[in-house]
């Protein structure tokens, strides 16, 4: 328990610091437009719907997203979202997409170290240090944006399956 509250107190420390436009969400709005109503999410959204997963994510859940903003999806290679993008790299980018979501709702408070199964069949490695909580060495930059269907952390990097 102990470990848990220091995790906590250690992210809620880190919330200063971030500059992100991203914000508390209203009320009974799912992931999906919680991510639509938020300007730094548009490249996640656009690929959402390329990739066709809009009725999904919009479903019961619940989901955890580990969102990254597009900041992060400028980091890639030039070219690699715009490739994507496109209708026929559909499964790939679906596969890279669905590698950011775990099933259930996980809290900041109730993360741990370990591995952690995504909905697209690869595993997360999720570390918690005392400087902040890392998946997959992408630094969690904001937690906790509930939604009715799920949650979603902000991560500053695009998560690539292997």
């Amino acid at each position: 328990m102990k470990r848990i509250l220091a995790l906590t107190i250690a992210v809620l420390s880190l919330s200063p610091l971030i500059t992100h436009n991203v914000s508390a969400a209203p009320a009974g709005e799912t992931v999906v437009a919680i991510a639509a109503g938020n300007a730094d999410f548009s490249t996640l959204v656009a690929a959402v719907k390329a990739a066709g997963l809009v009725d999904t994510l919009n479903g019961t859940g619940p989901f955890t997203i580990f969102a990254p903003t597009n900041a992060a999806f400028d980091k890639l290679p030039k070219g690699t979202v715009e490739d994507l993008l496109k209708p026929e790299n559909k499964a790939k980018l679906t596969a890279v997409l669905t590698y950011h979501v775990v099933a259930g709702k996980v809290l900041a408070a109730d993360v741990k170290t370990g591995m952690v199964k995504t909905v697209q069949g690869g595993d997360l490695d999720v570390k918690v240090a005392a400087g902040g909580v890392t998946v997959n060495g992408a630094k969690v930059v904001k937690t906790d944006i509930v939604g009715s269907n799920g949650v979603i952390h902000v991560i500053d990097s695009v998560l690539l399956p292997k």
